[in-house]
């Protein structure tokens, strides 16, 4: 047995494991990061940037299908796996290395295996017991299923669907959140029959319902089909595939089912319980500054209850960091943490939809502008349409910005900047925005807002 000392364990070496890790170091902390699998976590190595990976190979499929029509003759000879695989493995590969880099360039100390709290200063990995002032609980999340419902065979989670070597004819997906609808955008791009199973009245439902409606036609335009507020009931599955029964009786025959009805906390057998910490259907619960019930013991991430994003992870590393220092770090709401669809269409958007703006703020005292990207010459030469939908305070701040479209992700940056600053439409509609750009929509909505339109009624 060996004991280590430090300022700082961190368990878990996930986006926020390691965010934590890389600014307490530059705070002058000692850090160790426990971590049993690879640095980087699910974001890095099983979801975030190997699916936006597989969506651009998605995005350039489609192009080249329909380059004739911005004057560019193409063939169209289809998907070759390994090579998306090959694409989607090196940029993968080439961010881990990059991490490790960095980790080891700020002296941090990654111990490999296991970790398990012990009591409040200590974890032990194996026959290593680190011991530090403070503990930072990230052990990140997994994918959920429904019960009742067992992963194996031809019942896949995303991890499976990322490591397919072929594409399957027809997909069943369970779940029109983020995840499912990514995967149902690749596989439509790719070539397959998709059907997306959600039990609640929308596809991506924590979204604008406005947004969720015009998300919905596009889907149909693309001919992805959708069953929507009609609950899963069972799957068989047989050698040709699987069929899914609803509530209501109707069945669904596809190849593959992916289930994709969100993630859950990996929080179970590592001790937290033991050592006092308070959990809630496996999630860690924390204050608003994230500290858990034990005095010195705080949690990040995924295993805190609200948006399971790799950025909100990211943000928390950070704030613990700084927090365990002194530094006083401001907190961010999760109503005002942007979220980022990719499918095509994208969907982008921080802060209150207009609903629960009007329940907060009382609904004459809420007032919004609906910009079409119809109007806006970038999206009209990329081929999108959509809308970018500005929700206002009357005489007050912006408290939402909700969008859909190609790349409207990319706009999402001033977006957040207006609604954590608390921008007023008529602060920001003297600012410039280039011409041609899709980020002049979010202009035009402002302009709108703030009394003065220029290219909208």
């Amino acid at each position: 047995m060996s004991e280590q000392n430090f300022d700082l364990v961190v368990l878990g070496g996930g986006s926020g494991g390691y965010a934590a890790a890389l600014r307490a170091t530059e705070l002058g902390l000692s850090v160790a990061l426990v971590e049993k699998d690879k640095l980087g976590g699910t974001c890095l190595h099983r979801g975030c940037i190997p699916t936006k990976a597989l969506l651009h190979s998605a995005e350039v499929a489609d192009v080249s299908r329909e380059s004739a029509k911005y004057g560019v003759s193409t063939d169209f000879h289809g998907i070759d796996i390994p090579a998306v695989t090959a694409y989607r493995e090196g940029v993968v590969a080439s961010k881990y290395k990059g991490l490790q880099g960095l980790v080891k360039a700020r002296g941090i100390t990654v111990i490999e295996g296991e970790g398990r709290l012990t009591s409040p200063t200590t974890v032990q990995v194996g026959e290593t017991t680190l011991t530090a002032k403070n503990v930072v609980l990230a052990t990140g999340s997994y994918s959920r299923s429904l019960p009742g419902l067992e992963i194996g065979g031809k019942v896949i989670t995303s991890e499976a669907a990322l490591a397919l070597d072929h594409v399957p004819a027809r997909v069943a997906i369970l779940g029109g959140g983020v995840i499912g609808v990514e995967f149902a955008s690749v596989w439509k791009s790719f070539g397959s029959d998709v059907t997306i199973v959600e039990a609640l009245p929308h596809l991506v439902p924590n979204e604008e319902e406005s947004i969720s409606k015009q998300f919905e036609r596009a889907f149909r335009k693309r001919g992805i089909g959708f069953s929507l507020g009609v609950r899963f009931e069972s799957v068989s599955q047989s050698d040709d595939g699987v069929v899914v029964t609803l509530e209501d009786g109707k069945t669904i025959e596809a190849d593959l089912l992916l289930v994709a009805v969100g993630r859950g906390p990996s929080t179970q057998g590592l001790g937290f319980e033991e050592a006092g910490v308070t959990i809630d259907r496996g999630f860690v619960i924390t204050d608003e500054r994230l500290r858990t019930s034990v005095p010195g013991v705080f949690a990040i991430g995924d295993i805190v209850p609200g948006l399971q994003l790799a950025h909100r992870s990211f943000q928390h590393g950070i704030f613990v960091a700084e927090e365990i220092a002194g530094l006083a770090p401001q907190v961010i709401e999760d109503t005002n943490i942007p979220k980022v669809t990719y499918s095509d269409p994208e969907v982008a958007s921080v802060g209150l939809t207009e609903a629960k703006a009007a329940e907060k703020h009382g609904a004459d005292k809420v007032t919004s502008y609906d910009y079409n990207l119809a109007g806006n010459g970038k999206s009209h030469i990329i081929g999108t349409s959509g809308s970018v939908k500005v929700v206002r305070v009357v005489d007050g701040p912006v408290v939402g910005v909700h969008m859909i479209g190609a790349r409207v992700g990319e706009l999402i940056g001033e977006a957040q900047l207006a609604v954590n600053w608390e921008a007023y439409p008529e602060d920001v509609a003297p600012l410039v925005h280039a011409h041609p750009t899709q980020n002049e929509a979010l202009g035009e909505a402002m302009l709108a807002l703030a009394g003065k339109p220029l290219h909208a009624m």
